[in-house]
């Protein structure tokens, strides 16, 4: 394959393709290259797909392409009312036939003349004699190997019937029809994708798992049925790779499934080998200087519990316990950069040589996450050739490479993020922002891998759209101009071309309106607002530093301060001097927001009106509930900023009726809630463990109660840390514990 140039566009082989043309496939647009249209046109023949046509599939395709075509299948059922049928032979082909098979096992007198690089597919159109009672048109779709092939199928699907690739999270279902009518000298050839791995992390997942639980039976926190339908829209974005869970076991269904879906398994930084950390056994000794052979066993036996000919790409490296720095752990490399770097080496290197000893041919990479970035800048962690060098960004997209990214590497990057700043329930990553980064790493050549952590996928739909269709097809080199096409081709597509014009302009402008902090500019997300009321709240009412364990902590975590600036830190505001600090912050700061965030509120109300009649109910969800959620919990932090300073200089009653105004933000947000939780979505928000709306609004009504009563008692549990929502996420494991002998 020819080098890219600095456009680093995507381009189809064998067809002349204008960029206009790669702008609008890739948000799905029925339309065909300018080039091969006009060819079409002047031959003016076309093929007509309706139900009566067969899928012919070769008895004996990996069952990931069968469960492709089964899915090919299904769309067909919703565009025409009725599946066609799934043929394995030949002669029982219909006059109009889809064939599916890898491009090597095809007949050669319909075999498309392909790329034999790894993942690229074609669809093309040919004639074929297999009946004696008719001639056969087919239409082949086929790839360089399995997923390509599985590639080509859901491409089939989205640029002729119309199937929205996340349909299941957009619910955005293909129009009803009789017919649909293709060009009949259709010869599209789709290169290998611009990363090689590209995938979802399904991380911090709360919400998922308070609306769908897994069965008991099936040892998942999330149902499986989900779990497919994960699968299938990182297939349907032509993705490859998933890290199916955050403190899980490889022995779990879902890692089971994924392969059968055709996807590679990977694992995320905390959990290298797939060894569960959160569940580390609490009488072992987690040390890899003075007890290494515990650690070596367990990533021993995580490897094992793979199934054998499961494809997985290995991570390594060496945490600590539960997402920590490995040094807050080991007295022996803490304040020791270098030695910490040399024993997070010798881990990488013991992990290795594990899994080579069954898996002699393995791929490795490693995240740099927090501490592993530094290490690396600093010269401290020196990482093998073998392992691919993998960046992450802050959760706020931008990544942390301080520009010594080079060819190669990788991204791991989020579109949602749990640290208690950034979201969780709504959009909060500018699209600019997202592809300027990864544009960046195209023109380094650092495209191996790209995870993005998606959380729970549904509140970050358009995000998530934008940076897999990037990472498969590349980016032009003006990204701002692509950010734009972007914004309008999406909403275009959900919510219909009235709209998109005003709707575009809306995003660049939700993107805008949050308050922030720091350089470069960190928004406010959704978590933010309600981890800063909590923590301001129980300060000003609890008058001593707190000492405390989560309910739902591991065994081995350790006693900590749990107010802010309660540690004996000279340089750190304490106590009620925080107090005062952050009260003043947040009065500024969420006062020059709001009427931001009540023009773009005001804007999507008027442009509801616009909006397709089918897309309303999405709308709801994707853009007034996310709107609402920030709104008003911006304005919620607000009042309760106002209320604790007035309450401190004895203002009482101005205080009680900002607690009110407060409390009224919340019943604003449980409104736009409910209006999302409509079909399927009932319950979506009852998981909301890790933002948790529903627990600081428990805190201000304390609060309000306790403006005039100071005897007022708080509601256990008194701080609400990211373990009380794990203790749900990870519920299904019971006792279970990682296995070290």
């Amino acid at each position: 394959m020819r080098q890219r140039s600095l456009l680093f566009t995507r381009h189809l082989l064998a067809v002349p393709i204008m960029l206009c043309w790669l702008a609008a496939a890739a948000f799905g647009q029925s339309q065909a290259p300018p080039g091969r249209q006009q060819k079409q046109s002047e031959r003016g023949e076309r093929l007509v797909l309706s139900s009566s046509l067969t899928i012919l599939e070769n008895a004996d395709a990996p069952i990931p392409i069968q469960h492709s075509a089964e899915d090919l299948a299904t769309d067909f059922g919703k565009v025409f009312g009725m599946k066609p049928r799934i043929v394995h032979r030949q002669e029982d082909a219909a006059p109009l036939t889809i064939l599916i098979d890898e491009q090597s096992k095809l007949p050669e007198s319909v075999r498309p003349i392909g790329s034999a690089d790894p993942e690229s597919f074609s669809i093309s159109v040919a004639k074929a004699d297999w009946n004696k009672a008719h001639a056969t048109d087919v239409i082949v779709l086929s790839g360089a190997d399995m997923r390509g092939t599985i590639f080509a199928i859901y491409e089939f699907s989205q640029q002729y019937l119309g199937v929205d690739p996340l349909y299941y999270w957009t619910d955005h279902e293909p129009l009803r029809r009789a017919s649909v009518t293709i060009p009949a000298a259709i010869n599209e050839k789709f290169p290998a994708p611009v990363f090689k791995y590209r995938g979802f992390f399904i991380n911090d997942e709360d919400l998922l798992t308070g609306w769908a639980p897994g069965e008991k039976n099936d040892k998942t926190g999330i149902s499986l049925e989900i779990w497919d339908h994960i699968f299938e829209t990182i297939l349907r974005l032509k993705g490859n790779m998933v890290a199916p869970g955050t403190w899980i076991f490889p022995d779990e269904p879902q890692v089971k499934d994924a392969a059968q879906r055709g996807l590679i398994v990977t694992q995320h930084h905390a959990i290298p080998l797939g060894l569960n950390v959160a569940r580390w056994p609490k009488d072992v000794a987690y040390n890899y200087t003075s007890s290494p052979e515990f650690l070596e066993q367990a990533w021993k036996n995580a490897v094992n519990s793979y199934l054998p000919d499961q494809e997985v790409l290995w991570s390594v490296g060496l945490r600590g316990l539960s997402d920590v720095t490995y040094a807050s752990m080991d007295p022996t490399v803490r304040n020791n950069n270098r030695a910490l770097g040399q024993l997070i080496s010798k881990a990488i290197a013991a992990q290795m040589r594990i899994v080579r000893s069954v898996r002699p041919q393995a791929q490795f990479v490693t995240n740099l996450w927090q501490e592993g970035a530094r290490l690396v800048q600093q010269g401290d962690l020196k990482i093998p050739p073998e392992v691919a060098t993998v960046w992450a960004d802050d959760g706020y997209g931008y990544l942390q490479d301080n520009g010594q990214v080079t060819a190669g590497q990788g991204i791991y990057d989020h579109v949602a993020m749990m640290n208690g700043r950034a979201n969780q329930l709504s959009e909060m990553v500018p699209i600019e922002r997202s592809f300027s980064e990864i544009g960046r790493y195209i023109k380094a050549g650092a495209t191996h891998y790209y995870l993005v952590n998606t959380s729970d996928i549904r509140p970050v739909t358009m995000s998530i759209r934008a940076v897999m269709d990037a990472v498969w097809k590349g980016l032009p080199s003006d990204t701002s101009k692509a950010s734009s096409e972007f914004y309008q081709h999406w909403s275009a597509d959900e919510f219909g071309d009235q709209a998109a014009a005003q709707l575009a302009e809306l995003y660049k402008e939700y993107f805008n309106a949050p308050a922030h902090f720091g350089e470069p500019t960190h928004e406010y997300g959704d978590q933010l607002y309600h981890t800063e009321a909590r923590r301001m709240l129980l300060t000003y009412m609890i008058d001593a530093p707190l000492y405390s364990v989560p309910s739902q902590a591991p065994k081995w975590e350790s006693p900590r301060v749990l107010l802010p600036g309660a540690e004996p830190n000279p340089n750190r505001a304490v106590g009620k001097e925080w107090l005062a600090q952050t009260v003043t912050r947040e009065i500024q700061q969420c006062s020059e927001a709001q009427p931001r965030w009540d023009a773009v509120w005001k804007k999507a109300l008027e442009i509801e009106s616009l909006v397709a009649p089918s897309r309303k109910a999405f709308y709801q969800a994707a853009v007034l509930a996310m709107i609402a959620i920030n709104r008003e919990s911006n304005r919620m932090l607000l009042q309760v900023a106002k209320a604790i300073q007035d309450a401190q200089t004895a203002k009482m009653a101005e205080a009680r009726q900002e607690a009110q105004q407060a409390l009224s933000s919340f019943d604003e947000i449980q409104r736009a809630e409910s209006a999302a939780e409509y079909g399927k979505w009932k319950n979506w928000y009852r998981g909301d463990w890790l933002t948790n709306v529903y627990r600081t609004r428990d805190i201000v009504q304390t609060f309000a109660k306790f403006l005039s009563d100071p005897e007022t008692r708080l509601s256990p549990p008194l701080i609400w840390d990211g373990w009380e929502a794990y203790y749900h996420i990870m519920h299904y494991e019971g006792d279970r514990s990682a296995d070290v002998n």
